[in-house]
Order: C-alpha cells, then structure tokens, then sequence
C-alpha cells in the first residue's frame, strides 16, 4: 500500500499540470483573480456612486426653496427636457437622457399654508442599485424637509433645544457586542468554505483521473494487477495520494490567503483584515485542516470509483462534470441568514464542515459538534472508500 502511495506520489509531483492545480492555482492565480475582480468591482461601483445624477424636475416653479436645494446640490445635476406625461419621464430615463424625474405638486405652497402633506412623484431606474439614486434622493428630500419643519416649529414659537426634541424623542446609541472577528466571519466566513470546499474537490480530480482512467488509457493497468500487491493496497495506495494532493491544495489555500492579507494589509495600509485573521488561533487553523480531511477522503473516493469506470481522460472529466455543480448545494448553507450550526446540521456532511469552518472564523464555534461532524464525514468517508474497494475488483467495471 505504501509502495503504491509513495510510487504515485512521487509520479504526480513531477507533473506540471499536478502542481499547477495544487501549487499555482491556490497561491498565484485565485488570489489574483478575486484580487482583480474585487478591484474592478469596487472601482466601477466608486465611480458610478460618485457620477453625477442626472435631473428633470416637474412644475419647478411650485416649490423655487427644493429647485434651489436640487440645483445647488453636489450629488445632482439639472438636465433641462420639457416632460408632460408618465409615459415621457418614463422614455427619458430608459433613453438615458436623465437619471431622475421629480414631478412636483403645483399646489405644494397650498398644501404648506393649510397644514396638509403633498404628494410628489419621483421616477428613476431602480435596478441601478450600484448608483445609488434612490438614497442620495432621499437625503435631499430629507434636508428639504428638515428646513421646511425648522421654519415652521420657529414660527410656532419653538426653541432649538425643543426643535431638537421634537423631531428626534428618543436617541439611540447604539453598542455593538460583537467584536471585529465575529462581525467579519458573519461577512465572509460563510465564503472561505466556498473556496476551499472546491479547491478539495479540485485538487483530487486530477490526480484522480490520472491514477484511474489514465492507468487504462496508457495500458498499464494489467501491468499494476500482475504486480504482488494486493487490490485492496492498491485501491488504498491511490486513495491516499489523492487525499494527499487534495489536503496539499487546502493547506496551500489557507496559507495563501492568511500570507495575501497581511501583504495587502501593509501595502494599501488596510490592516483590519490581517488583524482578524491573526486574532484566529493556530489551533482553530489546525481544526479547519482537520475537517477538511474527511471531504477531501469522500471526494477521492468518489473521484477515483469514477476514475476507474471510465475508459478514458475525456470520459472521465464527463463524469466529473456533474460532481462540480452539485457540490455547490451543501456549501452554500453558511451563506443562508439564518443557518447556523446545530446538531441537525453537524449530522449533514459536506455543510456541517462548511458551518464549522465559518463558526471557527467567527470564534464562536461550540467544540461539543465537533465530535458528531467528525463521525459523520468519517462515516460517509468510510462508505465512500468501501465503495471504490469494491468497484476496483470488478472485472466488469477495470476492463469495460
């Protein structure tokens, strides 16, 4: 069994596809890849957040005090187009001719002498949430209000101490009681397991392929079965040599991303990052490394006995297609509002780990699920590798 394993392994670390899925990919390309995605992203939404918007406003003439708050507003920009009907504000927003049409009330001043509220429209392409028009409109229309209420408690005979109080009775302050750590790992805890949960994955379909489907398609797996190793050794052998690349690529991962934070954390001076991900414990590191080692044996297994189905590299990435996606559903758990890690939840494998991993970020795992989650990707784990032992000493299934 060792022989195998060792023979394999050593095989596989001399190929340069096996240490680009294991080494690069984890190290170099992911973290440029987000890196640069998270770039463009928060660029594009910078710029357009600081673009002007772009305004009709409607029957200006009723309320000259809001086309003097719009005009003079630094978020805002007037756009002179003679608008009349729904259906025009409509087409000058779709035709990008305005961002924001306020239809004002002709009778506003009215409304204000007798005491009552005035309906006003207010069209703009919603849908555009990286823009935020609808917020910047709401914090004109609350400074407009807000004077408006101030001229008409001072003419009432209001203090400003009584204004204060009456247009805010209560003061909140809030207290967060969550710290830093546990506020990032509610963020972005549930998104780690859905980077290194795949990469597992990722790690061992390769070597996978290659230890099975590749066996056949070279013709060197009846040299391997006349060899005086027994099946089960090396079932086992190669069992182990793709656990062992898929826990490389996990390690490799979670030391890559600790080693990016704290080099993006000095250089752009963003040290909040590199300081929650230091405040995580080695041990809590350690416990992430060991639960991924029960996913990455089922993965292997799985990989391999459909590996050794197929007939051949191509038929074998076929298979394995499908596996990608489906992976997917019990990661997103920790993603959910509202899921959090119970004993229902340990008892389910792939999620239960995923769960574990954001609680462990978050420091408020309880060590007591540990055990079920253990014996529960331990037993699936098992299973898998039962299955691969004895779907390699099918006849049927080697020589297809």
């Amino acid at each position: 069994m060792w022989q195998v394993f060792n023979k394999e392994l050593i095989e596989l670390l001399r190929d340069t596809k096996t240490l680009f899925f294991i080494i690069a990919l984890p190290m170099v390309v992911f973290p440029v890849l987000f890196g640069l995605i998270g770039f463009l992203g928060s660029s594009a939404a910078l710029k357009e957040h600081q673009k002007m918007v772009r305004y009709v406003l409607v029957n200006p003439d009723a309320s000259e005090r809001f086309a003097n708050t719009m005009f003079y507003h630094s978020d805002f920009e007037k756009v002179d187009l003679e608008l009349t009907t729904e259906d025009e504000y409509i087409d000058a927003i779709k035709n990008d001719k305005a961002d924001l049409v306020i239809v004002l009330n002709p009778d506003f001043e009215k409304h204000l002498a007798a005491g009552e509220s005035s309906p006003w429209q207010v069209y703009y392409n919603g849908a555009n949430v990286i823009s935020g028009i609808g917020i910047k409109v709401k914090e004109a229309f609350e400074e407009f209000t807000t004077a408006i209420q101030d001229k008409m408690l001072a003419e009432k005979g209001f203090s400003a101490s009584e204004l204060l109080a009456f247009k805010d009775p209560v003061i909140f302050e809030q207290h967060d009681t969550a710290d830093e750590r546990e506020s990032f790992g509610e963020t972005l805890g549930g998104f780690i397991p859905y980077i290194l949960i795949p990469l597992c994955l990722t790690g061992a379909m390769y070597p996978a392929i290659d230890l099975g489907a590749g066996e056949k398609e070279r013709g060197t797996i009846e040299t391997l079965l006349l060899t005086p190793v027994s099946r089960f050794a090396i079932v086992i052998g190669k069992f182990l040599t793709i656990t062992a690349t898929a826990m490389m690529t996990a390690l490799i991962t979670i030391f890559s991303m600790v080693f990016w934070s704290f080099i993006i954390g000095s250089l752009f001076d963003v040290s909040q990052v590199s300081n929650i991900l230091s405040s995580v414990s080695w041990f809590d590191y350690v416990l992430m490394v060991l639960l991924l080692v029960p996913v990455s044996a089922i993965f292997s297994a799985i990989l391999l006995a459909i590996s050794i189905y197929a007939s051949s590299y191509k038929e074998a990435q076929n298979y394995m297609g499908p596996l990608t996606i489906l992976v997917i559903f019990p990661i997103i758990a920790p993603m959910l509002p509202g899921i959090k890690l119970n004993f229902a939840w340990a008892l389910v494998p792939i999620s239960n780990v995923a769960l574990a991993i954001k609680e462990l970020l978050k420091g408020t795992i309880d060590y007591n699920y540990l055990v079920p989650i253990f014996l529960s990707t331990g037993f699936f784990a098992f299973v898998s590798i039962a299955f691969c032992v004895y779907w390699f000493n099918r006849e049927s299934v080697l020589f297809r």
